[in-house]
């Protein structure tokens, strides 16, 4: 029998979006009805399977496909930042794996119908891993808004989705990363659903010239605090 491993603290509250947030409609038909049953984690759970880049290759660029053929269109970007610990603490070795629209606003998904144009140049997901310091970086193009129907008028502001893994599947962290001045961002239920203004500016990337290569891309940093006061906002699930 595996041994029951304790440990994982829920994060702060205030600082994370409610299940039911009435502003993001899909919430209204999948928040939990009942009670939540707390099922204590497993050392198999807690700590398999490795994720490591010999098992699951890195994709640190998202501009060009693995045959080097053509580039993908847009703005191309460079998006860096650290995994950090609620103790300021690097964490190492993090699968951190990114998604996003292309720069026309449109996912290479078949659940996507927005008639913005495909991008058969661009991959659209990429995976790198923390380095000692905590430290990820990879290759995009600034993704562009999209409709989505949760309102009249609705729109996306531009965003890339992440996911993080530490040791194991169980610990995972799902996440968006906004961009500086975007106007749309005052309007997006999704955004809003964190409450604290804080929290919700921890979502948000920062221009960086020294993340900036010349001649290249703009860069921008992102880091990512796992728990404690300073905790990135998470997400229950992923929808849009």
């Amino acid at each position: 029998m595996s041994e029951v491993v304790h440990g994982y603290r829920r994060p702060n509250a205030a600082h994370q979006p409610p299940l039911n947030s009435p502003g993001y409609g899909s919430t209204r038909a999948r928040f939990p009805q009942q009670p939540l049953l707390e099922l204590p984690h497993t050392l198999t759970e807690t700590s398999s399977p490795v994720f490591t880049p010999a098992r699951y290759p890195e994709t640190v660029d998202l501009t060009v496909l693995e045959n080097g053929a053509g580039h993908a269109m847009g703005e191309r970007i460079i998006v860096a930042g650290r995994v950090l610990d609620e103790d300021g603490r690097p964490v190492r070795r993090a699968m951190v794996e990114v998604w996003q629209a292309n720069a026309a606003g449109r996912y290479n998904h078949e659940g996507d119908t927005h008639d913005a144009p495909l991008d058969p140049n661009f991959r659209g997901m990429g995976r790198v891993f923390t380095d000692e310091e905590g430290w990820y970086r990879y290759l995009t193009v600034r993704p562009g808004a999209y409709p989505w129907r949760n309102h009249q008028n609705a729109w996306r502001p531009n965003h890339i989705h992440y996911s993080l893994f530490g040791r194991g599947f169980a610990q995972r962290m799902i996440t968006q990363m906004y961009f500086p001045g975007d106007p749309l961002l005052p309007l997006d239920p999704i955004f809003h659903t964190v409450a604290d203004e804080g929290a919700r500016n921890r979502l948000v990337a920062k221009f960086d010239l020294d993340i900036t290569q010349p001649e290249h891309a703009l860069g921008y940093r992102f880091d990512i605090v796992l728990r404690g006061h300073e905790a990135t906002p998470m997400e229950e699930n992923h929808h849009d």
